[in-house]
């Protein structure tokens, strides 16, 4: 099972053009864009540029003229999931990376409309109970798991030898991992073959020196779950996502983090494109965490004063002003949530055409 984001081009209908436009759009792998506008056709992002240049190719197309900024949806890289938990979406997130300690759970992110990885938990605790049933319950259990999406592993075992097992099952099955460092050391994750590029850690306290550049090595990136935790990992030298634990706001997690206005920007990058590389799906097509053509078009809105924000702080905009302020959150290109219009303040005018 690939957990590359989207399908193979081609197999895809065309789908509805649309055109969205704010007075910041911010792409995350390109500059911001003052007066911008991104083209969403079917569940794709066809183009993103500036307004006057989008509208002159569309003409045909009334835009949805939304206020404040255009931003990636937000991934939250490590959640719990619960059916009691809040509906992310209304905090601009599209995607997460969910843990599930049963299958009733497991289809939680499918029912809410989110994309991301939905990880099975595994806690089996000895390697004799593991081989007489845990084992095969797993595997039933990603076969059959009613959820539309990408399915991976919570590697939580206390045995070494389930560890090893999972790793293994892992490859196998081309399943992502997740695993949890205060469960285990770094080291003891890297000896039974968890770490990788495959796999992604949620921490809730700090590492030390030698176990982020292990990790670093290994191609693994870190979900930042507590503030306790983002002790030397916001130099750049480390690849950084975000989670919540509890379905909460992550732009809000993020900005608990930021000690310094220059870390804005690698805190913006590690709710979106950060939770993106965490969860596998940063390239591709259908690819998440950034707005550019052929990635999935997973986007949100912000209703922050956007007007005279430029390149160097539109990060920081965002950052401090965004948490609190989504207005609308796009999933595939169909609305996952919006605010009451009249408080959005949106001029909506859906019109649309069959490309």
């Amino acid at each position: 099972m690939s957990t590359r984001a989207g399908r193979i081009i081609g197999t895809r209908p065309r789908g509805i053009v649309s055109v969205h436009c704010a007075p910041l759009v911010l792409p995350v792998t390109s500059p911001p864009i003052r007066d911008g506008a991104i083209v969403v056709r079917g569940d794709r992002i066809v183009r993103v540029g500036p307004r006057a240049e989008i509208e002159a190719a569309h003409p045909l197309l009334s835009p949805t003229r939304w206020p404040g900024m255009i931003v990636p949806g937000l991934i939250d890289a490590h959640l719990r999931l619960d059916r009691a938990a809040a509906t992310p979406s209304v905090h601009g997130v599209t995607a997460a990376g969910g843990v599930a300690a049963d299958l009733d759970a497991a289809s939680t992110l499918g029912e809410a409309g989110l994309g991301g990885v939905t990880y099975l938990e595994t806690r089996c605790e000895d390697e004799e109970r593991w081989e007489d049933e845990g084992r095969d319950r797993l595997i039933t259990a990603i076969r059959e798991v009613d959820h539309p999406g990408v399915i991976g592993i919570a590697a939580h075992s206390p045995d070494p030898h389930v560890m090893e097992d999972l790793a293994v099952l892992s490859r196998t099955f081309g399943l992502r991992l997740h695993a949890e460092p205060g469960r285990h050391p770094i080291a003891f994750l890297d000896e039974v073959g968890v770490l990788g590029a495959g796999c992604h850690v949620a921490i809730s306290g700090p590492l030390d020196e030698t176990d982020r550049k292990l990790l670093g090595a290994r191609g693994t990136v870190i979900a930042i779950s507590s503030p306790f935790a983002a002790e030397g990992l916001l130099d750049g030298g480390s690849a950084i996502a975000v989670g919540t634990r509890t379905g909460g706001d992550p732009l809000s997690a993020a900005r608990a983090l930021s000690h310094a206005p220059g870390h804005d920007r690698l805190l913006v990058e590690a709710v979106t494109l950060g939770g993106a590389r965490a969860l596998g799906m940063a390239e591709g097509p259908g690819r998440l965490g950034s707005l550019d053509r052929g990635g999935r078009a997973d986007f949100a809105v912000f209703a922050v004063e956007a007007g005279e924000a430029c390149e160097r702080d539109a990060y920081t905009l965002l950052l401090h002003e965004g948490p609190g302020r989504c207005v609308a959150t796009f999933v595939g290109g169909r609305p996952r949530w919006r605010l009451d219009r009249t408080e959005a303040k949106a001029e909506d005018a859906e019109t649309k055409r069959p490309a």
